[in-house]
């Protein structure tokens, strides 16, 4: 595909999504539901001109994991308070880390038996599928802070619990699928557990070393813009190609800690890196929602409309069951500030499916057995939360909120 054909392709979905934002608005739709009805309504009428717009498999992989999610989680990780996040860490962990885990593997267990196909939908391609489904979307969160009065400590609940859900997610899923592409069904656990551990260690290590480097050359350059920019990319693809480790972790630790030294400057560079990254952040969010909805086929909801229902399913459970565990068990530890049963509400309602989530989705390999299975649950799951579950959340915080709960 041409290197212009690529420029106007990209210029034609900013557009589109510029225009569709006011009318999402228009019809108190979330942006994310209206790009996702757009890039559907507009692949089908370009499908209908007998147009090939050149965009294949590779296309989306090399988009997703080099382009659109160091944009996606530096620019969340840039905007945290690191401060407030530690306050709030364990139950923020305990969400990302095992209890992460245990809902990936009860997804995984409730989908495989619940198709009950294990030569077309085998037990790997089921937990692959529990991880995908199990990533929360933190610009969803950040959106809902801009329409609702959210007390400070339940949006960082959230946003971190996204931010830090997300990386784990990614790490587990590239851990997944290597081992079934090439042919390692049964995974020794001991083995999978040094290897995430190298891997997010590694990560954070690297972009760790990258923020402080970044730190000095803001201070001595004073272009905290460019610097954040090299550094993001520069930490990923560092780590993810010449180190063997996780570039979503080197973002990850690179953002956070970035942040927090551009706080003690004191000036207002931290201010001019977020509004980059949060116009960088719609440009690579509204992308990937066009670029799901352009691959949805009816023939998703046709042949494969059970199994997304039984993922839907298994999103509801595992997502409710980890968000009130992780609440009960951080708040029965002393000296840590007990999370409501309002929050917990409100973080399991508000833990909705998107970006992190299709972007591994249009990453899959096509062989990977069941891959279109796998594809079909995570868009149904996304599509749930966008069109149901999103709408439903206003109404929900007004109503905890007339109660005094908020």
């Amino acid at each position: 595909m041409p290197l212009s054909s690529v420029v106007l392709f990209f210029m034609a979905m900013l557009l589109a999504a510029l225009l569709l934002e006011p009318a999402a608005r228009l019809i108190r739709l979330p942006l994310s539901a209206a790009l996702v009805a757009g890039g559907f309504a507009g692949s089908q009428w370009i499908v209908s001109l007998g147009i090939d717009t050149g965009l294949r498999w590779h296309h989306f992989h090399d988009l997703v994991f080099f382009v659109f999610l160091p944009a996606l989680i530096f620019g969340s990780a840039i905007s945290m308070d690191a401060r407030l996040l530690l306050r709030n860490l364990l139950p923020i962990l305990l969400l990302s880390l095992p209890l992460l885990l245990a809902a990936t593997l009860l997804s995984a267990t409730l989908l495989f038996f619940g198709i009950g196909h294990p030569q077309g939908y085998p037990w790997i391609s089921a937990q692959i599928c529990g991880a995908l489904i199990s990533a929360t979307d933190p610009v969803a969160v950040s959106e809902l802070a801009k329409r609702l009065p959210v007390p400070g400590r339940l949006l960082t609940l959230m946003e971190g619990e996204s931010l830090f859900n997300d990386a784990t997610t990614v790490v587990l899923f590239m851990l997944l699928l290597s081992a079934a592409m090439t042919g390692e069904a049964q995974i020794e656990l001991l083995d999978a557990g040094m290897v995430f551990l190298r891997l997010t260690l590694g990560g954070l290590a690297v972009g760790l070393v990258f923020a402080v480097v970044a730190g000095l050359l803001i201070r001595w350059l004073d272009r905290a813009v460019i610097v954040s920019l090299l550094t993001a990319y520069g930490s990923y693809l560092i780590a993810e190609t010449q180190l063997q480790v996780s570039g979503v972790m080197a973002c990850l630790g690179c953002g956070l800690l970035l942040s927090h030294m551009l706080r003690r400057l004191k000036t207002d560079q931290l201010q001019q890196a977020n509004a980059w990254w949060d116009q960088l952040g719609w440009i690579a969010n509204s992308s990937l929602f066009l670029l799901s909805g352009a691959t949805i086929t009816l023939l998703m909801f046709e042949q494969r409309w059970l199994a997304m229902l039984l993922g839907i399913g298994a999103a509801i459970v595992t997502r409710s069951m980890t968000v009130w565990i992780a609440g009960g068990l951080a708040s029965a530890i002393p000296r840590q500030q007990a999370v409501s049963n309002a929050y917990r509400i409100m973080m399991s309602v508000g833990g909705l499916r998107g970006a992190v989530t299709l972007a591994l989705a249009l990453s899959l390999p096509l062989e990977l057995e069941g891959w279109w299975t796998v594809q079909s649950i995570a868009y149904g799951v996304v599509l749930f939360s966008l069109f149901v579950q999103a709408p439903g959340i206003e109404p929900l915080f007004n109503r905890l909120q007339r109660k005094g709960y908020m």
